[in-house]
């Protein structure tokens, strides 16, 4: 299965210890589902660990790394404006150029779509299940 996690997964994953998301992100690690992203979700993903979290940069990058070597890089090449808040679209711009089965996010706004252009978008409990992880 082929993913793309939110920020919001990744934040998670990194400041809640035993999280669901930890645990969606450790799936990826172990390749038992495919993870994509891209620079512009490395970005947002930094940027709330170091203004909603505080913390230090050794920190930061230290889970950047780890993201990019669970992670297939990808430069997406459709700029979108679906939803109105602007890191939505990277989400979306990412899952849809890595041609991703699933969008794996705590956001309300991507949810209330439930896909995008075949693409399903689901909570991380519900990921969690489709994997039989959960």
């Amino acid at each position: 299965m082929n993913v793309v996690f939110d920020t919001n997964v990744f934040v998670s994953a990194f400041m809640v210890p035993g999280s669901r998301s930890e645990h969606a992100f450790l799936l990826a690690q172990r390749r038992a589902v495919e993870l994509y992203s891209s620079i512009p979700i490395l970005t947002e993903a930094a940027r709330v660990l170091r203004t909603k979290f505080n913390q230090p940069e050794k920190d930061i990058t230290a889970a950047l790394k780890l993201i990019s070597r669970a992670a297939h890089i990808v430069r997406p090449v459709r700029a979108l404006t679906v939803p109105h808040d602007l890191p939505d679209n990277r989400i979306l711009e990412c899952a849809v150029t890595a041609q991703v089965d699933v969008i794996v996010t705590g956001d309300q706004h991507l949810l209330k779509l439930r896909s995008f252009e075949g693409i399903s978008i689901v909570r991380v409990v519900d990921f969690l299940r489709m994997t039989h992880s959960g």
